[in-house]
Order: C-alpha cells, then sequence, then structure tokens
C-alpha cells in the first residue's frame, strides 16, 4: 500500500545567528545528515525513485527502509494506448466506412445502433482501465532488508513475492530492442538459494541503476 507522498515539510524549529537576534522569518534549508540521502516525492505516474518519500507497503517492519521504488517504464503503454484509440475512434468513423462499403441489404434499426455503440465503448473502457491499473499497481520495491514484487492480477488478485536480500545468489539485467536502447529499460532478473522462486522486474527504467543498488545493498553498503 502506497501511502500520497509529502511534498513539503517545515523544519520544527530554526536556530538563530550567533551575536543575531532571532528573527520571526524562518529560513527554510535543505539539510541532510551524512549517511542518509534525500527523499525523493512519488509522483501518480512515478516509474524510479531512489529513497522515495511515503512509499509503505502491507508488511513493511518498523526499521525497514524503502531504498528504491519502480514500475515498469511508461513507453511499455504505447501498444494499448494506440489500441484503445482505435477502438474509441470506431464506433463514428470505422464503423461508418465498413457498412456503406458492405451495403447491408437491411437497414439495422437505430436503437440496436445506439445499445450496441453504449456496448462497445463500455468494453473498451474495461480494456483501457484494466491495462492502466495492471501498469499502475504491479510495482518492485528494494528495501534495506528485501526485495518485494507487487502484482495486481485480473484487478482483484494480488500477488506478493518477495526476496531477502541474504538470500539472493546472482543479479544480472538484460535490455534488447530499438526502444528499450533509446529509453533505457530493461529486465532484471534476481536469482535466490534454495527452493525460493527467483524474481524478475520486467522492463523497468534503469535497470544498470537497478543492479548496482541491490549489490550496494548486498555488499552492505546500504544503497547508491
Amino acid at each position: 500500500m502506497m501511502a500520497v507522498p509529502t511534498i513539503f515539510e517545515a523544519p520544527a524549529s530554526a536556530t538563530a545567528s550567533a551575536g543575531k537576534p532571532t528573527s520571526n522569518k524562518k529560513t527554510i534549508k535543505l539539510t541532510h545528515s551524512v549517511g542518509h540521502p534525500p527523499h525523493v516525492p512519488v509522483r501518480p505516474l512515478t516509474m524510479f525513485a531512489m529513497h522515495p518519500d511515503g512509499v509503505h507497503f502491507e508488511t513493511q517492519e518498523a526499521e525497514e527502509d524503502v531504498v528504491l521504488f519502480l514500475r515498469q517504464h511508461i513507453i511499455v503503454n504505447v501498444p494499448w494506448l494506440a489500441l484503445a484509440a482505435v477502438l474509441l475512434s470506431a464506433p463514428t468513423i470505422l464503423f461508418p466506412i465498413a457498412f456503406g462499403l458492405l451495403r447491408l441489404p437491411l437497414a439495422i434499426p437505430p436503437g440496436y445502433l445506439i445499445v450496441g455503440t453504449l456496448f462497445w465503448y463500455l468494453m473498451t473502457f474495461g480494456f483501457i482501465l484494466a491495462n492502466f491499473i495492471s501498469w499502475f499497481f504491479n510495482i518492485y520495491i528494494v528495501t534495506n532488508e528485501r526485495i518485494v514484487d507487487i502484482d495486481f492480477l485480473y484487478l482483484l488478485y494480488k500477488q506478493f513475492s518477495q526476496a531477502e536480500l541474504n538470500k539472493i545468489q546472482d543479479i544480472h539485467y538484460t535490455t534488447g530492442g530499438i526502444l528499450a536502447t533509446i529509453f533505457n529499460y530493461g529486465n532484471v532478473t534476481i536469482e535466490t538459494a534454495g527452493e525460493m522462486p527467483n524474481l524478475e522486474f520486467e522492463k523497468v527504467p534503469f535497470p544498470n541503476r537497478v543492479v548496482q543498488t541491490i549489490r550496494s545493498l548486498i555488499d552492505g553498503g546500504g544503497g547508491i
């Protein structure tokens, strides 16, 4: 479960300069202690976020920090968006042209046309909603203790997979194709020890950085 990220939080107190009286005006200054990198706000369409702010999931432990938040690259939505555009334009553009070419001997009653058009748009809306939810809610999370893969299937079914960092034996990524090369996305494969199933991050942005971050956590570096 992902909470709404905190975009801004004012400092609790302000320290006056040495030898000068404290001013009523607050000076906002972004500071971070050594070893604690800044947190990045996660927006609705975020695909890649290091040390995301406001990201939580159901089984997260109290001392467990989210290091990396991932979704599939947004470019993977282009094929179904293009198909959705064709489906939306079909009743007003494609169907009249097709009916004119077929020259049906019988005229279709207007009532049938209205019901058929409404049913067509309803099915198209369901197609768009299913594909968007599949992209939006299928997320990958890397914490300082484990790797989590959350998949929503068929709108109502959720699959939760995880692997502890100390159980990971190997990690690598593969990328190929023109789009993957241009937009820098690929598949990250995480091989685990024993009977635990391997995990795969499919078509995620910056797969090389994902691998580097996980390896750094395994080696005790705390992430990049």
